[in-house]
């Protein structure tokens, strides 16, 4: 019985998600003694999402710098600062580049 390309691409992105998930948390639990695996990790988690178009969860997007594509331990190679002006927000700030990232809380 042949299947359907929906049914098809929906188990694709599940297999992809997971895929993605263990990934990061591979690169979350090995950081502090091997980073560059750890990076390694990111990179293929965020390969694996783009060949497939599916997004990175939003916890792990944000451990992700926007511009170096460095993944992020605060304190260690990123600087979290809460700033309470205009609208309550968070920088992110990378030591790999400098590069800011806002979110709003």
């Amino acid at each position: 019985m042949p299947v359907s390309r929906r049914s098809r691409k929906r188990e694709v992105e599940k297999i992809s998600r997971e895929r993605i998930d263990y990934l990061l948390r591979l690169a979350d639990d090995v950081f502090l003694e091997k980073p560059a695996r750890a990076q390694r990790y990111a990179d293929l988690s965020r390969r694996i999402g783009m060949r497939n178009k599916v997004r990175l969860p939003k916890i792990w997007r944000r451990r992700i710098c926007r511009n170096c594509k460095a993944f992020l331990w605060p304190g260690v190679n990123c600087r979290v600062r809460l700033r309470p002006r205009r609208q309550s927000h968070i920088v992110v700030t990378c030591f790999n580049c400098g590069h800011h990232t806002r979110y709003n809380i």
